[in-house]
């Protein structure tokens, strides 16, 4: 009786320093948002799998989705208080007054953007995949980092792909750039290349989606890279959400629900190999 008493004082305990630090959150937020009372989030149009699972944020499916909704509730906001809008991802990142107080749309932050918007802490760090053909494995090209060497790169001139590719990679031959990734999966399906660099969801996505017998070689792990791709939502500079926002990451963070994010949705990235 005397441990089950102790059990429910601890539970108690935990419930109440929960309530009250999503208190905390929501005091936080309160009178910073577009809408008072109400938590406007803004994603790619369309959204793609596994970010969004079938288009529809509102679901609170798919990793970016399930996200969104962990931290509007750790700032006090419930579903029935979140709005979402629809922006293109260089809409988003142009300086000026936004119509959603964050955006999701796996944006990396760079320190060239932070000079136009404002970033919350990382939601996410990703693996780099190499996105390539079935033809292509079949012709000999495996995943270790000598046998990438001589493939033909492509790349999105506007991403941080180029950079990484030659920090992990350094291919023998300078990778064609495009002007944006559906640019460089072209390519890939016409043969004009032979691979390019993705994070790892959305190189999953592409290969069983966009392009035909598209296969994802391999991977290379987040701490492969000087500065590995981080995700962070994005704000109108000088937004003072910015505070709120990065709280709640962190408690959900120490908390370990992020991680439990994750590895709901992006667990299909488990079975591709490591490039070594």
């Amino acid at each position: 009786m005397k441990t089950q008493t102790l059990c429910a004082a601890t539970l108690a305990a935990t419930l109440a320093a929960g309530s009250a630090m999503a208190a905390s959150h929501a005091d936080c937020a309160a009178g910073k948002t577009l809408t008072d009372g109400v938590l406007t989030i803004a994603t790619g149009n369309p959204a793609y799998y596994p970010w969004v699972a079938d288009d529809k944020p509102q679901s609170g499916k798919g990793f970016e989705a399930a996200t969104a909704y962990a931290i509007a509730a750790e700032m006090g906001f419930d579903a029935g208080s979140v709005k979402w809008v629809r922006t293109s991802f260089d809409e988003a990142i142009q300086p000026g007054a936004k119509n959603f107080d964050f955006n999701m749309q796996q944006f990396s932050i760079t320190p060239e953007r932070e000079q136009m918007v404002d970033f919350s802490l990382p939601y996410y760090t990703s693996a780099m995949a190499v996105l390539t053909t079935n033809a292509v494995v079949a012709n000999g090209v495996e995943p270790t980092v000598a046998s990438l060497k001589g493939v033909i790169w492509g790349a999105d001139a506007n991403t941080t792909a180029v950079p990484m590719l030659m920090q992990i990679v350094g291919p023998e031959k300078d990778p064609l750039l495009y002007n944006d990734n559906a640019d460089v999966t072209a390519a890939i399906q016409a043969g004009q290349i032979d691979a390019a660099l993705f994070d790892l969801p959305t190189a999953l996505y592409l290969a069983a989606v966009l392009v035909d017998d598209g296969t994802v070689l391999g991977q290379f792990p987040a701490d492969r890279s000087e500065n590995p791709d981080q995700f962070g939502l994005l704000m109108e500079e000088g937004n003072p959400l910015k505070e709120c926002v990065d709280a709640a990451i962190t408690s959900l963070t120490d908390s370990g629900a992020l991680a439990e994010i994750e590895a709901k949705w992006l667990q299909e990235a488990t079975g591709v190999p490591i490039i070594e």
